[in-house]
């Protein structure tokens, strides 16, 4: 079983920046590619991006592309996600998922954590 923890929310104006972390137990997360997602108040949780396990690809959600970075140091089995120019929008709980395959599909991630709320507003 692999434990994943997001840390780094919290409330920022627009136009702001944050950047999560997602920290996961034991020694397997080299293994598996990397996956954020987040879900708005009322709204379907939606796919912000991905990285692959060894950090050589990364895809984005249209909505984020261009502001977000996702990045992993496999190391520390810890990976990241840097949001630069946020906006009201972008509030949502945030998750990270852990997945077997290079995919974007949620079904396809099989450990989650808990989720870390960001909130932007002025």
């Amino acid at each position: 079983q692999v434990e994943l923890v997001e840390s780094g929310g919290g409330l920022v104006q627009p136009g702001g920046s944050l950047r999560l972390s997602c920290a996961t137990s034991g020694r397997t997360f080299q293994f598996y590619a990397m996956g954020w997602f987040r879900q708005a108040p009322g709204k379907e949780r939606e796919f912000v991006g991905a990285i692959s396990s060894s950090g050589d690809r990364t895809a984005y959600g249209d909505s984020v592309k261009g502001r977000f970075t996702i990045s992993r140091d496999n190391a520390k089995n810890t990976g990241y996600l840097q949001m630069n120019s946020l906006k009201p929008a972008d509030t949502a709980v945030y998750y990270c998922a852990l997945s077997g395959k290079w995919d974007f599909m949620q079904h396809d991630y099989d450990y989650w954590g808990q989720g870390t709320q960001v909130t932007v507003s002025s």
